[in-house]
């Protein structure tokens, strides 16, 4: 029997979705393709002696019957304290439709582990990645790095602090491009010291914006209109820090989006203008080939997109995101905040659903 919350939110979806939709047909939607979707689940990518069981894992969402594809190699968010790769698979699905396989990744949260538990975590996955990836059909020099809030960080981290990768006997080279999407890359002495560690170096080693070189793969990052205090900030300080060591960057903000929103939308819909830059930002420097849709494919799509996933997906569906609560800062204090919000977010949806 499917959870009811999820049927109340996809619903809830299917409602509103048209709406958000409707300022996009002035822009020309790209697609990749309508490839049907293979899954692979619970893959260990780490079992050293301290490995994890429930983290050290990943799943492949993939262009079925497919070679040769690009690859977006995604961590998830949810303050480095919460979450688990379970929470994007729709925006697994919606990527490997559009032919490009995707890699979403698990990792030790704190307190389990501080800095730099997480980043070294998110190069294992990645080094399995590189190793193993072609088996499946895609492309070990076709790469891309991203994730969203937490996530975008450690993608940010991965992609300018090459230490983490040389660990692995890889280098920045082996990554085609980065996408953090609404990261932190900055911290201050003090800040987040629980999931950091305390004192400056230890914020300065966790912070991208101290390790940029010049070395870097092409960025691109996103973020929404109605961030989360100081995140636009940061991300036009990286993208400003990127461009001064001529590394090829791009800064992009979501119009109508805040910090849940916009990854919320950008697992949903194909025409979201998110996945839209996304998808462009992968064709640029990948083999994607993308197309135009005829305009009465677009509004087909647009109707159409959100059920599929959901139907695909249920035990990803909206009400089971784990992410912080878009009425907070930047977190100072451990989980419960998100905890309490999460149950808020999910009452609020149901009332909102039923009103």
């Amino acid at each position: 029997m499917p959870n009811l919350s999820a049927v109340r939110v996809s619903v809830l979806v299917l409602l509103i979705l048209p709406h958000f939709a409707e300022a996009q047909n002035a822009e020309e939607i790209k697609s990749g393709g309508t490839f049907d979707v293979e899954v692979v689940r619970d893959i260990t990518y780490y079992d050293g002696k301290d490995a994890d069981t429930n983290k050290h894992k990943l799943d492949l969402y993939l262009p079925k019957w497919q070679t040769d594809f690009p690859v977006l190699f995604f961590v998830h968010g949810g303050a480095w304290t919460v979450g688990s790769r379970w929470e994007h698979g729709m925006a697994g699905r919606l990527f490997a439709k559009n032919g490009v396989g995707v890699v979403l990744i698990s990792y030790r949260l704190s307190p389990q582990v501080q800095h730099p538990g997480h980043i070294q975590d998110v190069a294992r996955a990645f080094a399995w990645t590189h190793k193993n990836i072609g088996k499946y059909g895609g492309r070990a020099d076709e790469i891309f790095v991203s994730g969203q809030s937490a996530g975008g960080h450690l993608a940010a981290l991965l992609a300018t602090n090459e230490e983490y990768l040389k660990g692995e006997q890889l280098s920045l080279k082996d990554i085609k491009g980065v996408i953090p999407i609404s990261g932190v890359y900055s911290f201050r002495p003090g800040e987040l010291e629980w999931v950091i560690g305390k004192g400056k170096d230890a914020a300065e080693s966790a912070s991208p914006l101290k390790h940029v070189s010049g070395k870097e793969p092409p960025f691109l990052i996103i973020y929404a209109e109605k961030e989360f205090h100081r995140i636009d900030k940061m991300s036009k300080d990286l993208f400003a820090a990127l461009q001064k060591e001529n590394v090829q960057a791009e800064c992009v903000e979501i119009k109508d989006r805040n910090h849940i929103s916009l990854m919320f939308w950008l697992m949903l819909s194909e025409a979201d203008p998110g996945t839209q830059v996304l998808l462009k930002f992968l064709s640029k420097h990948s083999s994607l080939k993308l197309t135009p849709r005829e305009r009465g494919e677009q509004k087909d799509k647009r109707k159409s997109a959100t059920s599929e996933t959901m139907r695909a997906d249920p035990k990803n569906a909206v009400d089971r995101v784990a992410v912080p609560c878009p009425h907070l800062p930047i977190p100072t204090q451990p989980t419960e905040p998100f905890s309490r919000c999460r149950r808020t977010w999910r009452r609020e949806a149901s009332e909102q659903e039923s009103g």
